[in-house]
């Protein structure tokens, strides 16, 4: 069981990492397709989503889960809050029985820095710079912490720079902690938390106020 990583974050909320290394029919014992995906690989990383989720917690019934206009995917009631987020061969997942939650898992590619002016401010980039990371991996970080706090947020209707605004950044032996203030209808401090493991960068966010 190819299991990579797993930690209970606190006494509401907990996270985990599969590596895809099974074929379909192995997730297909416990997890039914319910929308149509052509891709064999996205049907793949779907499936091994929602299969990381049911481990993580049992009673969850994956056949209820619906998607919001925003596409999010959400159990009705909110019994349970979670976020699924998959690249190349990992899932992730996120799950809080208490607040919402948002992850993302990003491998870091030059690319984007083609695309940074989309979604990182001037001010960010001198946030980021203080990093002693490549230039390539500090717009991957930023990237996976607005994907983040946007899968949190979960309605859609976001702009990166405006309404998602990094704060502060700090780093610890590829663990990171950011300050992250969210400036939609009123501004809510988030605190997003991330780990370089893989090859990935992996960020889950989550109100920490009480």
């Amino acid at each position: 069981m190819p299991l990579v990583y797993q930690q209970n974050i606190n006494d509401y909320a907990k996270i985990a990492v599969w590596h895809i290394t099974e074929p379909e029919s192995f997730f297909l014992k416990e997890v039914a397709i319910v929308n149509e995906i052509s891709n064999s690989f996205k049907r793949l990383q779907h499936l091994a989503g929602r299969y990381l989720l049911k481990q993580l917690e049992a009673s969850i019934s994956i056949n209820e889960i619906l998607l919001s206009i925003s596409i999010k995917p959400y159990l009705p009631g909110n019994s349970f809050h979670f976020s699924i987020t998959h690249s190349g061969s990992y899932a992730a997942v996120i799950i809080s029985n208490k607040k919402a939650v948002g992850i993302d898992l990003e491998l870091p590619q030059q690319k984007i820095n083609s695309i940074k002016h989309k979604f990182v401010s001037a001010a960010e980039s001198a946030i980021l710079n203080v990093l002693l990371l490549e230039d390539f991996h500090q717009h991957t970080l930023a990237w996976c912490i607005k994907e983040a706090v946007f899968k949190w947020y979960g309605q859609g209707q976001v702009d990166f720079i405006k309404h998602i605004c990094i704060e502060s950044i700090t780093e610890f032996e590829n663990h990171f902690h950011a300050d992250v203030v969210f400036k939609k209808s009123t501004d809510i401090l988030l605190k997003a938390h991330a780990i370089f493991f893989e090859g990935y960068y992996m960020v889950w966010v989550f109100n920490e106020a009480k």
